[in-house]
């Protein structure tokens, strides 16, 4: 039976994709820096959880042999991403990450881009979602003006991982303007965009992720631009807010999202939308399909984002099947309008 190493498997969005690693029938090595909470995540059945860090390769070693792939969900991507790649170099194995980082992706591109198994990093709600949206409403174009992504939240409880990586990443913001990056003017534009039910009609401010990285590496457009509703960057600014708290048996919170990307080109504007709930939750069916893929030999060496590595339709059907609604239709209208209502 095949084993997939998580390393950061006691964290929130670890604990996520270790479940459904079990809940397609396959074997999660569980890695963590705390001896303590990987002992408080076993379970009848389970493999005893591992130990490793970032700063002793050996341990990192022992802790993915036998793996067919290892999945990164312990961020700070910036200070990570490199050593378990490294790792998964000597291991001859591919490596996935859930980076929501501009600065680290980038750098993941740069350093590893000739690397002779699979990389994929941002294979996450943030990043790898919109880019297989963004390839789906493509359609196989080669180059188009502009790709617009708007993320919609109800609501956003920010873990301690999500808080952590936001103090740690300061590397300035960037969108894709005339084929070229350039950095998210200060403070952010705003705007209205049209989200679809049960989100609605907000108040929307440019602050894009990692999809800008990941969508630039495989698809020509002009411009990139991304944009996110102010509410939930007011809940994740206050300090105040607390973390995410589950009301199923799944582990998942109430929050609702909608991730909307309009592709525009060659006279033709079509919209891609994924509508869900709980954009950590969701993480894990996105990264373990990933990974379940590559280890079907589906992909290829070298760093490539999901949309690049996969058939997009494919992915994003397989999703639907129970974790996101996915639609995809042409536009007459554009749903951003640069004149913003009232938050």
């Amino acid at each position: 039976m095949t084993r997939i190493a998580v390393f950061g498997a006691t964290g929130h969005t670890g604990r996520f994709v270790v479940d459904e690693i079990e809940r397609r029938g396959l074997i999660p090595l569980r890695i963590g820096r705390d001896a303590r909470k990987l002992a408080a995540s076993d379970a009848a059945g389970r493999e005893p959880g591992r130990i490793a860090s970032i700063d002793d390769p050996r341990s990192l070693d022992a802790a993915i042999a036998g793996a067919g792939a290892v999945i990164n969900c312990a961020g700070p991507f910036l200070d990570t991403a490199h050593a378990v790649i490294d790792a998964a170099l000597r291991a001859g194995i591919p490596y996935l990450d859930l980076s929501a980082e501009q600065a680290a992706v980038q750098s993941i591109l740069r350093d590893y881009r000739d690397a002779p198994v699979p990389i994929v990093p941002a294979a996450a709600f943030f990043g790898g979602l919109a880019d297989l949206l963004a390839t789906a409403a493509a359609d196989g174009e080669p180059y188009v003006d502009a790709i617009d992504i708007a993320v919609g939240l109800d609501s956003w409880h920010p873990t301690e991982g999500t808080r952590l990586t936001g103090r740690r990443n300061t590397a300035p913001r960037v969108v894709q303007r005339g084929g070229k990056l350039e950095q998210v003017p200060v403070p952010p534009p705003t705007a209205r965009w049209d989200f679809s039910d049960p989100i609605g009609p907000r108040e929307v401010l440019m602050l894009p992720f990692s999809e800008t990285i990941a969508i630039r590496s495989h698809l020509q457009a002009r411009d990139i631009m991304s944009w996110i509703n102010v509410e939930p960057i007011r809940d994740l600014r206050d300090p105040a807010t607390p973390p995410p708290e589950a009301i199923d048996e799944h582990g998942r919170s109430a929050q609702s999202f909608s991730v909307d990307v309009v592709v525009t080109g060659k006279g033709r504007r079509r919209r891609a939308t994924a509508l869900g709930r709980d954009i950590y939750a969701v993480t894990a069916p996105i990264v373990v399909e990933a990974a379940q893929r590559l280890l079907a030999g589906e992909g290829r060496g070298g760093v490539h984002s999901l949309g690049a590595m996969f058939d997009a339709l494919s992915f994003l059907a397989a999703l639907a099947e129970d974790a996101v609604q996915i639609t995809l239709a042409d536009l007459s209208a554009h749903p951003l309008q640069r004149t913003p209502i009232d938050a």
